[in-house]
């Protein structure tokens, strides 16, 4: 298992793919290590610019069907996905109701289900379900100093740790559409450039310090590090 397909939601995250996990990835094995975006780019600026739970899956299922060497993942923010009828990704209803350390539990148990009951287990075992909690910018206060240096901002290096000192992870930072990983930091800095910064100030970071502070992002890196050698049955 060389390739790996990872399905994003916007240009950050393809952006971060691209630019950290791929060179990072390439050193556990794999020969290909690509981003495919969900999200619609008429409507990524708005939350619920991703598609719908329907749209996606087809686009997952697909590609697992045609490239049966390649192992594929959701790298989707838990705060952008959609919630209403018709467009809910699996999950997110019964995850607003709980505790911060169930939610992507939950969602990625669901997800992980309803493609189950679609497909054969030799297409379903090469997927890993994730979903960031609960933005892509929440990873950036894993050192605050290198994020506000990293975006040639080191006088926001204070601001930036009072509110990551709010929380006991980054992971934690919550969703709403005032309190939000990335809405704190574009109140923080005005003009701030997700796709551009958001890598720029990840590469400053560097992914050990990500995953020293964010324990799922480090557990699902620590499961597509695994895959190369040790694939699922």
């Amino acid at each position: 298992m060389t390739r790996l397909l990872i399905h994003v939601e916007g240009e950050t995250e393809e952006t971060f793919v691209r630019e950290v996990l791929r060179p990072h990835l390439f050193a556990y094995g794999y020969q290909r290590v690509d981003a495919r975006l969900l999200g619609n780019t008429r409507l990524r600026s708005h939350r619920g610019g991703i598609r719908p739970w329907t749209s996606a899956r087809t686009d997952i299922l697909r590609h697992l069907s045609e490239d049966k060497g390649c192992l594929a993942t959701t790298m989707v923010d838990y705060y952008g996905l959609p919630v209403g009828e018709g467009r809910a990704w699996p999950g997110r209803l019964e995850a607003r109701g709980r505790p911060f350390a169930e939610k992507a539990a939950v969602m990625e148990k669901a997800i992980m289900a309803d493609l189950e009951g679609l497909a054969d287990f030799a297409v379903t075992r090469r997927f890993i379900p994730f979903v960031i909690m609960h933005e892509f910018e929440a990873l950036l206060f894993s050192d605050c100093e290198a994020f506000a240096r990293g975006i040639g901002q080191d006088s926001m290096a204070k601001a930036f740790q009072e509110i990551r000192d709010l929380f006991s992870s980054p992971e934690e930072i919550n969703d709403s559409p005032e309190t939000a990983p990335s809405k704190r930091v574009e109140r923080l800095v005005p003009g701030y450039e997700k796709p551009l910064m958001g890598t720029i100030a990840a590469l400053e970071i560097g992914l050990p310090a990500i995953r020293s502070a964010c324990p799922s992002f480090h557990c699902w890196l620590e499961r597509l590090e695994h895959w190369p050698r040790h694939p699922a049955p």
